[in-house]
Order: structure tokens, then sequence, then C-alpha cells
């Protein structure tokens, strides 16, 4: 027993899901897909990046077998490595629905067997009743919105006319979620918390995964930017996570990005925020130095999905992997002897697919470490079998679902 870091690089699916036709997503392949896009010259922006793709870290534990493993395919233009380290493998989910939730629990050793509920794709997302309740209780004069729609794109549209009335920007998409856009200083960011803790209870009969706030600042359509303030409220998991077997022994579990959120603060020690992905590489840095013997540093990293992959940008996801791939030499710097390290992801949203939604897909696993020897795990059967490595690695008993790879 050492220390676990969980790292989940939200989105980054590797294709191949055997369910994926009944999500609509048979043939999507983020890394894939981008790998084929960069190698083809159509991931190129002037300033950002060009050429094939080079993730020469991640190829060394194991990426190119993994891509070869979940969709019988090779990765366009990247080199093999010239030596595998650790261990590298894929990952199957069953949990109903392809969001946040559904694949951060399963990974924590919950898989979500329920069906969630979703909103309406034609016409109005909410009904009268439900906007008539949110705007009494939340004490607002109406909303905007009230539809399926991409948040940056629905802010554009209604951003002005929102500071002009005072209503919030109310949207969702085909997760279960309720995305609540409001103004930072014209509406305020403790006014629109607060929104969306009214709006949580009173979608919890609902059983919608998460209420999101949106904050944005700017005065106009051109010039309006989401901030880091960012607040996911979610439902509590339907049974105990990792996370909680953990602190229920003493051990603390640091919690970066909207890790806290995802689990509805449950099984978490201490939030740390960090405001794009560097920022989320840097805390993740400051946090090994923090964790102890039996801890675990659990961060997601948000923006290959939230500002790459739902705005279908292969070149901004291309660019972000390789900033991500160039950092990872420095985990590796921090690491102890004992120590254990799991890159993840809780589904796919490959950029270059219909739409603007999640797709269902197989997720990598690379763990490493000093002294983890290469080898090849296979495809697992749930993402369960990631908290399950963990809780072995840290001496703590094993759940009810999934099974240790280590």
């Amino acid at each position: 027993m050492a220390r676990a870091f969980l790292l989940v690089l939200d989105s980054f699916g590797v294709g191949g899901a055997p369910d994926a036709e009944h999500y609509g997503d048979l043939g999507s392949n983020t890394l894939g897909h981008i790998a084929e896009f960069c190698a083809a010259g159509a991931a190129d922006r002037a300033g950002l990046r060009s050429g094939p793709l080079k993730l020469p870290n991640m190829s060394a534990l194991g990426l190119l077998e993994i891509a070869r493993l979940a969709s019988g395919t090779s990765l366009a233009g990247m080199p093999p490595p010239e030596r595998i380290y650790g261990l590298h493998g894929c990952a199957n989910e069953v949990s109903k629905g392809k969001d946040t939730p559904s694949g951060h629990w399963e990974i924590a050793g919950t898989p979500v067997r329920f069906e969630w509920g979703y909103f309406p794709t034609e016409g109005e997302a909410f009904s009268s009743e439900l906007v008539d309740e949110i705007c009494e209780k939340g004490e607002v004069p109406g909303i905007l919105g009230n539809c399926h729609a991409s948040g940056t794109d629905i802010i554009g549209r209604l951003g002005e006319e929102h500071i002009r009335t005072g209503k919030p920007i109310c949207y969702t998409s085909s997760d279960s979620v309720f995305q609540i856009a409001a103004h930072e200083s014209h509406f305020g960011l403790d006014r629109l918390i607060a929104l969306c803790e009214v709006v949580r209870k009173i979608l919890d009969p609902l059983n919608i995964g998460r209420v999101i706030a949106r904050p944005f600042i700017g005065e106009t359509s051109a010039t309006f930017t989401r901030t880091g303030n960012r607040r996911d409220f979610s439902v509590l998991p339907p049974e105990p996570t990792l996370l909680d077997r953990l602190v229920d022994r003493d051990r603390k579990v640091l919690a970066i990005g909207k890790i806290g959120d995802i689990y509805a603060h449950q099984g978490v020690s201490r939030v740390i925020k960090g405001n794009g992905n560097e920022a989320l590489m840097d805390a993740t840095l400051e946090a090994m130095e923090e964790a102890l013997n039996g801890d675990l540093v659990f961060t997601n990293f948000v923006d290959f999905d939230m500002h790459y992959g739902h705005r279908r940008d292969v070149a901004g996801y291309a660019a972000a992997l390789e900033m991500f791939d160039a950092r990872l030499p420095e985990i590796h710097r921090k690491m102890q002897p004992g120590d254990l390290a799991i890159l993840t992801a809780d589904h796919g949203c490959d950029p270059t697919w219909r739409g603007t939604d999640h797709t269902r897909e197989r997720v990598p696993i690379m763990a490493f470490g000093p002294g983890i020897r290469e080898r090849n795990i296979g495809i697992r059967s749930s993402y369960a079998d990631i908290g399950e490595s963990i809780a072995a690695h840290l001496s703590i008993p094993s759940g009810r679902h999934g099974r240790s790879f280590m």
C-alpha cells in the first residue's frame, strides 16, 4: 500500500463499445478519429498544432495497443513506441446512459443499473408546470431557452436578452441534465448557485442526474465567455463508492476539478478547483505532495469534453491531448515506491461524430508506477474493475462490483 492517483481524461473514448448501436453511436471512436484527422492534415491550426497526433508518453503506456484491442484499428500516423510500460487495456461500460455520473460512479465501483430521467427532444423541453414551479420557488420572472442546446450557442443567442430581462437561460441535452446559464454579475453567481439548489430539489422526483450552473461574463454576444465557476449538483450515488469506502477507513480523498460535484461531495476529504486542464494538472501535482500513505488523488480533466468534444473541435482536442501527454513525465517524477497511477475516461465524445453529445465507447486503462511491469489486461467487463484495482492497491476490502486487475 502506498498512494493512488486516478486521472480521468473526460470523454477520451477509444471506440468499440459492444452496445454502441443501441445508443446510436456505432462507429464512434474519439481517439481513433482524432488520430485519423490529424494524420490527414484536417486538424492543423495555425499557432496551435499541426501534423499527426503526437502522444509519445501515452503511447509508451500502451495507447496504440489499447486502440487495437478496443476497436480493432490502428492509430493513423502514430508510430509504435520502443517499449511499453505498465498495465494497459480497456473497459466496457455496463451502466445505463453515457453521461458523467454513470461513468464516474462505475469507475468508483458503483454501476448505474437504473434508467435516468430525460427531457423531451421535440418541442419545449420543460413542461409549463415545471417552469412555473421553478419560477415561483426560484424567484425568477421566467426562463429563456427551454430546449436542447449547446451551451456556448445558446448563451450567444440569448445572453443579451438574459441581461435585459433577468430571466435565466435553461436548457438540456441528450444527457440527464438541467443546465442554467446566467451572468456572473448582472444575475449574480451566488443567486445562480441558489437557483440551482432549488431546481435540484424540484427535479429529484424526475430522477434527473445533474443540475449544472453555467456562469458567464461579457456584455455582448461577441464577448460572452463561460467562467470556471461551473457547479454540478448531482444526485447521490445509489450505494457507497470507492471514495466512501476510503473515507470510512480514515483515508483522504483529494477531489480535483469537478470530482466533488459528481459524487455530490460524498466520500470527499477536500475539494481542489482548477480552471482548465493546465491548472488541473498543476493542482494534481500539488495534491501529490500532500497525499499520504493510503490516500487517493482523483482528478477530472474536463476540457477534453467541455471545450473540444461537445464543440466538435478536433484540432483543439488533439492539442489538449498533446499538452496533457507532454506533462505526464511530471506525474512520473512525483511518484514514490509503491504508488499507482491510472489514466482512464468516463465515456466518449467523438468530435467528428454527428450532433454535440457524448458517444458510447470503451475507455482506455493505463496503469503505471514504480515496480509495475508491462502487461496487457485485456477488455474488462466493467469500469468498476478500475475502482476495485485501486481498492486492492490501497488494501481496503473489495466492493460488490468489479474485479481487480492488479
